[in-house]
């Protein structure tokens, strides 16, 4: 099964997203370049590592599909348009460009998703401060844990990584800036790792704090979200700002017609998605029908199956996983995460179904 000429090359969506609402994403490098190798990534590891900013995809070919995919939309199909690659967006080193031009085809806010490691240098802070928000990860409040999480290029320290956002904080025109932060069981969910991390933002002082938990098929398996009353503490230290930003309910309907399966292989280039996620995503197909495009495109080699938390995941054949821990450990339970928890997280913050990530076999 060979790949459509008219597969999307760099715009995907708009997908329900956990803060933008309906977002229609821009990818700005091939999978999976980036200067981390985040645990929870998930797109995979990163391998090599590469830290040099160039123009890894034409900047006309990722507008003229912009146009063309906002032609083909009606305007309240879109609630942001959001940088998010499949890595990091500012590796690109006409990110600045292609938020301007992308800011005069649409009237619609434009956000950036990036892990902030590059805003120590004052073009990619010039570049992103058109943007209306700017999401950067700030995952640890030391150089231990931020290394133990992020696993990035050896270029880049903790010092740096907080200096840049904290400059771009500082930035008299800019545009929002929400800082992302992963909690991660076991890594940075303690009382003495949030109140290192809760003294730091302090100091950047972000318009938001977005509390996020890896539910989408983290590279490594022994990944886990925190428990619920370590959730709780962490929005207890970071301070009012800090809210848990759960994944959003599976009923929008996004993909249809004729070219469904096609951006459904673009979708999950960048975005892995659980099984139950695929009725929302094909609304017209029936299941029998679901499976077959599935069974093609796994004997084509265009995807895989991911197993995390009891649920399993599609992602791109092109990233990179680790092999699998046997089956009679999964047994045993590596601190396996209970269904329970996940629907007690639903019910704590107001969610009438389980958030993205849980399959209907769970």
């Amino acid at each position: 099964m060979r790949a459509s000429p008219n597969l999307p090359r760099f715009v995907f969506g708009p997908l329900p997203t956990r803060r933008l609402g309906r977002s229609l994403g821009i990818d700005t490098v091939p999978p999976k370049t980036c200067n981390w190798n985040c645990d929870y990534c998930q797109l995979g590891r990163t391998h090599p590592l590469t830290n040099e900013r160039k123009d890894y995809q034409p900047v006309g070919a990722i507008l003229d599909e912009v146009r063309a995919r906002l032609a083909a939309l009606p305007p309240e199909a879109i609630d942001w348009i959001t940088f998010v690659a499949s890595g990091e967006s500012t590796l690109h080193r006409g990110i600045g460009r292609l938020i301007r031009e992308v800011k005069r085809l649409s009237d619609r806010p434009v956000a950036v998703i990036t892990n902030g490691s590059l805003l120590h240098l004052s073009a990619v802070r010039a570049a992103l401060a058109v943007a209306d928000a700017v999401l950067p990860t700030l995952d640890a409040g030391d150089a231990e844990t931020f290394c133990k999480i992020n696993r990035p290029h050896r270029g880049l320290t903790f010092e740096r990584q907080v200096a840049g956002i904290e400059a771009f904080a500082r930035m008299k025109r800019r545009g929002q800036l929400w800082i992302e932060v992963m909690l991660l069981a076991g890594l940075n969910d303690s009382d003495e790792a949030l109140s290192r991390l809760a003294k730091v933002l302090t100091r950047i002082g972000p318009d938001e704090i977005h509390l996020t938990l890896p539910t989408r098929c983290p590279v490594e398996e022994w990944v886990r979200p925190p428990a619920i009353e370590r959730i709780r503490r962490a929005e207890e230290i970071l301070g009012a700002q800090a809210k848990l930003a759960l994944p959003p309910p599976c009923s929008a309907r996004v993909l249809r017609g004729a070219a469904a399966a096609e951006e459904f292989v673009s979708v999950v280039t960048r975005h892995p998605l659980s099984r139950a996620d695929l009725a929302r995503l094909l609304p017209a197909w029936p299941a029998a029908r679901v499976e077959r495009l599935l069974k093609r495109l796994l004997a084509a080699g265009r995807i895989q199956l991911e197993q995390r938390q009891r649920a399993t995941f599609i992602v791109a054949a092109s990233l990179r996983y680790p092999v699998p821990v046997a089956k009679e450990s999964r047994r045993r339970g590596k601190q396996a995460l209970a269904p329970s928890r996940y629907t007690a997280l639903a019910q704590l913050h107001g969610l009438r179904t389980p958030p993205v990530g849980r399959s209907r076999e769970a």
